[in-house]
């Protein structure tokens, strides 16, 4: 698939000038999401897929205890989800020339993009954070993801030293052809994260179907 370059941005020094309205953030991401489809599916046994149980409720509010206040822009250096063994560095992907969202290096299995369209995880608003589910060589950096449950942490360390905690509150996945983008990029007006990647049915001519999404919230910063 085509590069992930940001035509010159360097998110490491200022915060992107200017994000696309949510509405066409989430048209772009799935087609781009569409193109994720390196992973073999020729493996034994795929990828773990959500339970319905796990589903989100967008209703629900934060549990019990304050919530942290948001986080100024940072960008993000690595992920950890310990419920899965994910432990990866975070690189920017923006849109290429195409208008597609670049997605991470497949040859790299251990490897996730943060979407520098959406806001830095931490900051009010929702953060997206993309990964591959396998390659050719085998299983890749989010290919547990739905095995996930409520309540599992995601953890998202940043290169000003702060890490953002954050709660899975539901995994789901959902079709390429009728996602619901409002509602997976849509921000609540409080700091959350979305984890995605590759899942559902899989063919040769097409890849996966569909997308596991991860809908977490910020619960703590250490």
């Amino acid at each position: 698939m085509s590069g992930y370059g940001l035509s010159g941005m360097t998110v490491e020094e200022e915060r992107p000038k200017k994000r696309a309205p949510w509405g066409v953030i989430a048209l772009v991401l799935l087609t781009g999401l569409t193109l994720i489809r390196n992973g073999s599916g020729e493996f034994d046994v795929g990828p773990p897929q959500p339970a319905s149980a796990a589903a989100a409720d967008t209703r629900a509010t934060q549990g019990a205890g304050r919530a942290p206040d948001p986080l100024p822009y940072g960008v993000p250096d690595r992920v950890r989800i310990s419920a899965i063994q994910v432990d990866a560095p975070v690189i920017p992907v923006g849109l290429d020339v195409d208008g597609w969202v670049g997605a991470p290096p497949p040859e790299d299995p251990n490897l996730a993009g943060w979407f520098t369209g959406a806001v830095s995880p931490g900051e009010k608003g929702t953060a997206v954070v993309v990964g591959h589910v396998d390659n050719k060589q085998g299983p890749a950096v989010f290919y547990g993801l739905g095995a996930l449950k409520k309540g599992q942490r995601v953890e998202v360390a940043r290169k000003d030293g702060r890490t953002a905690v954050f709660e899975i509150y539901g995994i789901e996945v959902f079709e390429k052809n009728n996602f619901p983008g409002d509602r997976v990029y849509a921000s609540k007006g409080s700091p959350e994260l979305r984890v995605i990647t590759c899942g559902g049915g899989f063919s040769k001519a097409n890849g996966y179907d569909g997308n596991v999404v991860a809908f977490a919230r910020l619960v703590e910063v250490r």
